[in-house]
């Protein structure tokens, strides 16, 4: 494999060499003494990755970021900085920089950076070429997966295929347990014969019975005609039956007898119907809780738990996230104003560290969205939802990757909690001495000037507090 061109962009040439003494051996090393330099360099050299320092003469690392990002914005950019600059580098991540990495320098660190951010930067440039690929050697009926867990679930996909056994998937909402038993069905040999779906919580319980086994005419007032139910409809194919942890007990009996091969009868009816039906079922509660404190029947939690597969979160194969957005932007292709083919590698960033508690169907709700608001023909960070933008900078807000992140984050807490505590502390003294300043500052122990420079500190309006 060919070594990785970086550009090394630092005004003093001690650190300069430091850098390239220690990152040749792997990676071929440019360099630059400030950000025009660099500039010309990356305009006329294939530049992988760029690391720079931030305080530099004439352009510095911020303004090299911000021009980088005008005409190739593909390229990761780390930034090197001082403590004192910290907050600085924080927010310049905000505005599109892969990493940021804090003097003094640890070889080890930034070595382990660097190549992180390349091979985030080799995953966007394969994601432009695997729209078609994606479908083939990583799909399996759009199931789109390189997570080793999930890879395995394929794996027994199609070792349980062909045979009768009841399958139960169980997973968050959005995992993707739909798309498995179609899975399951498309890759057996009932995959001719049909693949009904029953949303068991969707439809009201007194409709359930009907839904599921039909009706004779003249069974009930408003039965003008024979109806064939789900167990029916399915014949020679397969039944999924969705939410199944939401039916009641008094049809879960039902379901099981038609399980365990004694038929069913249609309501109205007087004869047993038997019927050659796969049976999947799903569902996002833990069905053995549900058998513990009684409100599923033990029975046919067994029957149905021949075979259990558990789908995994979104946030436990993030490595999926990429291949999944791509798949969706490829699905959703015409569906807004203009052309969207690509993602910015800020929201890649951020989608690869939101938490998504919907899942798959979230993420994929979010790519719709951002390709129906893009104004070009890339996803940029304003096109998705604010949660989600908000959601992924406070998981990265909340990680400390150093113990001088660890520090600043402490202090930066303390001061939040501290400041809470004192504007409250502010604001009762006045509530109780009805904006009084004199009594209030009195009242705590403070005197005047000390409880005013609080008032203003905190932008607390006295006005509030007279006369209540």
């Amino acid at each position: 494999m060919r070594k990785r061109n970086i550009l090394i962009v630092e005004d003093e040439v001690k650190m300069r060499r430091i850098l390239e003494v220690n990152l040749r051996d792997r990676y071929n090393v440019l360099q630059a003494n400030n950000g025009d330099e660099a500039l010309s360099i990356i305009k006329g050299n294939d530049v992988n990755l760029i690391l720079t320092d931030m305080k530099m003469p004439g352009k510095d690392g911020i303004s090299l970021l911000h021009d980088v990002k005008e005409f190739a914005p593909d390229i990761p950019v780390i930034l090197i900085t001082a403590y004192g600059t910290i907050e600085s580098a924080v927010q310049a991540m905000k505005e599109g920089a892969y990493d940021y990495i804090l003097k003094p320098l640890k070889m080890d660190e930034i070595e382990m950076v660097v190549e992180k951010a390349l091979s985030y930067a080799r995953l966007i440039d394969e994601n432009r070429s695997l729209r078609e690929e994606l479908k083939g050697s990583y799909g399996f009926d759009n199931i789109i997966s390189i997570n080793p867990k999930m890879l395995q679930i394929l794996e027994l996909i199609g070792q349980i295929a062909d045979s009768k056994a009841t399958v139960l998937l169980q997973g968050e909402s959005g995992t993707g347990k739909e798309l498995v038993a179609r899975a399951i069905h498309h890759n057996s040999q009932r995959s001719k014969g049909p693949f009904i779906v029953v949303n068991c919580s969707a439809i009201p319980r007194e409709l359930l019975e009907s839904e599921l086994f039909g009706y004779e005419k003249g069974a009930f007032t408003g039965a003008m005609r024979l109806k064939l139910g789900s167990f029916e409809l399915a014949d020679t194919g397969t039944l999924f039956l969705d939410e199944i942890g939401e039916m009641e007990k008094e049809l879960q009996v039902k379901i099981l007898r038609a399980l365990e091969g004694y038929g069913f009868m249609r309501i109205g009816g007087n004869g047993s119907i038997e019927v050659n039906v796969r049976v999947i079922t799903a569902t996002n509660r833990d069905l053995k809780e549900a058998v513990d404190i009684g409100e599923f029947r033990e029975d046919l939690y067994y029957r149905l738990n021949v075979v259990c597969i558990n789908l995994p979160p979104l946030r436990e194969r993030k490595e999926d996230i990429p291949l999944l957005a791509v798949h969706f932007m490829e699905k959703h292709k015409g569906e807004g104003k203009r052309e969207v083919s690509e993602i910015s590698d800020e929201v890649m960033k951020l989608v690869e560290r939101y938490h998504w508690p919907g899942n798959v169907r979230e993420l994929e709700n979010c790519i719709l969205r951002g390709m129906i608001l893009a104004k070009t023909g890339r996803i940029e960070v304003r096109d998705l939802p604010e949660e989600v933008v908000e959601g992924a900078l406070a998981a990265e807000a909340q990680t400390p990757r150093n113990t001088e992140e660890l520090k600043l984050m402490k202090k930066t807490e303390k001061e939040r909690v501290v400041g809470h505590i004192e504007k409250q502390f502010i604001m009762e003294a006045l509530r109780r001495n009805k904006g009084n300043i004199s009594r209030s500052a009195s009242d705590v122990g403070m005197d005047r000037r000390q409880f005013q420079n609080l008032i203003k500190k905190y932008r607390v309006f006295v006005g509030d507090y007279r006369g209540t």
